[in-house]
């Protein structure tokens, strides 16, 4: 019964009253582009994300899966640059086809100009050969241990777009680790209660038993947001999950505001 009315809450919160005054519509360019390994639910997120942009009427999302738009060089017929757009999201892998130029730009667009980026599960899982990349997003992947229902631990419920969450809650997803990661760049919103899985399994390499699940920071003048989660279509289905996603976009875009100060792991 609890989960049932949490659900029902959730859902009632992804779409705004029509009563509200709307501010203007963002403009979001999501990139599903599997260069690497291929996850089959690039496109149910993609689509997701546009039906939640229509349903709260707070973006327009513009889908691709090439990288062609992320430039500033003046681009012929109607097509977009990223002077266009208000934040990119990546739901990716491998090394995409990216020059240097539209690498400059893309970090530019968001530390200089002030722009959002999201990325979702192995967008850690791309750009090994560009270090920049790494700093941005925060970190990279360094395998998933689990793929199983595990616990989740909300460790920030003042974050806009993690507070609707409970303390806890159980969900089934593919678990991953971090290289390069690091709190002291990063202030973690969801993490992975240790109590739920097996830490003796291969692949684990943290000793620590930090495994970080979401998480936001600050890069130059722009906002930076990624979730590890998201392997299954059914994450992408689940009302919390979309109430993250509408929550973390209105952030990274300016329409609301949230603390990123990195801080460190949680005791409790």
């Amino acid at each position: 019964m609890r989960l049932l009315s949490f659900c029902i809450v959730a859902v009632a919160l992804v779409t705004p009253s029509l009563s509200q005054t709307q501010p203007e519509r963002k403009k979001i360019l999501v990139i599903g582009r599997s260069a690497g390994f291929q996850h089959d639910s690039v496109s149910h997120a993609m689509g997701t994300l546009w039906k939640l942009g229509q349903d709260t009427g707070l973006w327009d999302t513009f889908l691709r899966t090439d990288t062609q738009l992320l430039t500033k060089k003046k681009l012929s017929g109607n097509a977009k640059n990223l002077d266009f757009f208000d934040a990119v999201v990546f739901y990716t892998s491998g090394e995409l086809e990216m020059d240097d130029e539209q690498k400059a730009a893309l970090l530019s667009f968001i530390r200089e100009d002030g722009k959002g980026f999201l990325s979702a599960h192995s967008a850690t899982d791309t750009f090994y050969k560009w270090p920049e990349y790494g700093e941005l997003i925060g970190g990279y992947f360094d395998q998933h241990p689990w793929h199983q229902q595990v616990r989740v631990r909300v460790e920030d419920r003042e974050f806009p777009a993690t507070r609707h969450f409970p303390e806890a809650f159980e969900l089934t997803d593919e678990i991953y680790q971090f290289r390069n990661y690091s709190r002291e760049r990063v202030r973690v919103l969801l993490s992975l209660d240790t109590a739920s899985v097996d830490l003796k399994k291969p692949n684990v390499r943290r000793t620590d038993g930090d495994f970080a699940l979401a998480w936001v920071r600050q890069y130059g003048k722009g906002r930076v947001f990624y979730s590890a989660l998201g392997h299954r279509e059914a994450v992408w289905n689940h009302p919390g999950m979309q109430r993250m996603w509408v929550e973390a976009i209105k952030w990274a875009t300016g329409i609301t505001q949230g603390d990123a100060t990195p801080r460190p792991r949680s005791t409790r």
